[in-house]
Order: C-alpha cells, then sequence, then structure tokens
C-alpha cells in the first residue's frame, strides 16, 4: 500500500516513516511522488490546514494521502503562534529567525509564564471514503536561549522539564516517541494496522 505524505519536509518525512516500520505500507513525500500542488494553508484549525493538504494531494494522485498541520501554543501570547507558527514574524524568516524573534516576544517573562504546547494534527484522506484525524499534544515551556542541535522548528527553545532537556537535546527515537508528532502518528499507525487486517 502506498500512501503519500503531503509535505515537503524531510524530517517530517522521517519521523512517518519510521512511525509505520513493520507495516506492508510505503510512505512517499510529495516530492517523491512527483505531486506538484501548492495548498494556501488559510484553515482556522490545524484540522482544517491538514485536510486541505491531505485532500489536495490525494485528489492529485489518485491515492491516499496524509497530512500533519502543527504548530506551538504560548502561554504568554495567545493566538500569536499555534496555526500560524511556521508563519511568525513572517515568510522571510528560518526556523533560527523565527526562535529569536520567538525569545525577543518573551524578553523578561518569568518561567512561570512561558508555558507552552507543541499541537499536532493528522488528516487522511481516500478518495470516496470520509477523512479520518489524529491528534498529539507535548507541553513543556520556552527557554530563555536555544539548547541542542536535534530535531527542527522550535525544539532548540522548547523545554521538557520532565526530561531536563530541551527536544533539540533528545535522541531521535525518543523524540518520535513522546512528540506531539510521535503521538498523533502512533494513533495513527494503530487505527491503520486494524484497517489493513
Amino acid at each position: 500500500m502506498k500512501i503519500i505524505f503531503a509535505t515537503r519536509n524531510a524530517g517530517k518525512v522521517r519521523e512517518l516513516r519510521l512511525a509505520l516500520e513493520g507495516l506492508p505500507i510505503t510512505a512517499l513525500s510529495q516530492d517523491e511522488a512527483g505531486v506538484e500542488v501548492n495548498v494556501i494553508e488559510n484553515g482556522a484549525t490545524y484540522a482544517a490546514n491538514a485536510l486541505l493538504k491531505a485532500e489536495a494531494v490525494s485528489k492529485t494522485t489518485g491515492l491516499p494521502a496524509l497530512a500533519d498541520d502543527s504548530g506551538i501554543e504560548v502561554e504568554a501570547l495567545p493566538g500569536e503562534l499555534g496555526v500560524l507558527s511556521a508563519r511568525f514574524g513572517g515568510e522571510g524568516l528560518d526556523d533560527t529567525g523565527r526562535n529569536r524573534l520567538l525569545l525577543e516576544r518573551l524578553d523578561g517573562v518569568v518561567d512561570i509564564r512561558r508555558g507552552a504546547r507543541y499541537v499536532c494534527v493528522l488528516a487522511y484522506c481516500r478518495s470516496g471514503r470520509e477523512s479520518v484525524y489524529f491528534k498529539g499534544v507535548m507541553s513543556g515551556r520556552v527557554l530563555k536561549a536555544p539548547r541542542g542541535e536535534g530535531g527542527f522548528g522550535y525544539d532548540p527553545i522548547m523545554y521538557l522539564p520532565g526530561r531536563g532537556c530541551s527536544i533539540a537535546e533528545l535522541d531521535p527515537e525518543t523524540k518520535n516517541r513522546i512528540s506531539h508528532r510521535g503521538l498523533a502518528l502512533a494513533a495513527f499507525r494503530e487505527w491503520i494496522s486494524a484497517e489493513l487486517e
């Protein structure tokens, strides 16, 4: 069985493949499948944006498609990130620039108000069938400076108090198991395994 993961993000594709290891599924990225669709992510929720991407890719290829939308929600900045996390600060910023901007916006904010959570929603679309959704949440707080070399996005500044480290300091296996996307992917794996039986 082939599934197209509606993303060009290599990190996300790696996480999906790890999550589906051992199942009779070949997961391809949009680039690997030669899919040229550009979706405007103008949904008001993670689920709406994920669905826009999955539907577009599934309709283009005729194959099942999985898409995610995810973001960071910061207690001290309600409504400023969330579904807009990848565009925080404008299109010209990369991950490092967005992290720097977020740290600047939180300058002087005490630890107790730096609570944050990562949220991921996956949408799975197949022709002629109802779409299915899977959600994962990972809570922590925003550090005052980046730590670690791993991960991507906001990982270097997202601290996990229960583990005493940033997400960027986790080994990839642990991150994939406990992250917001990892939890959503685990729920998807459980569901698709039952579907394949």
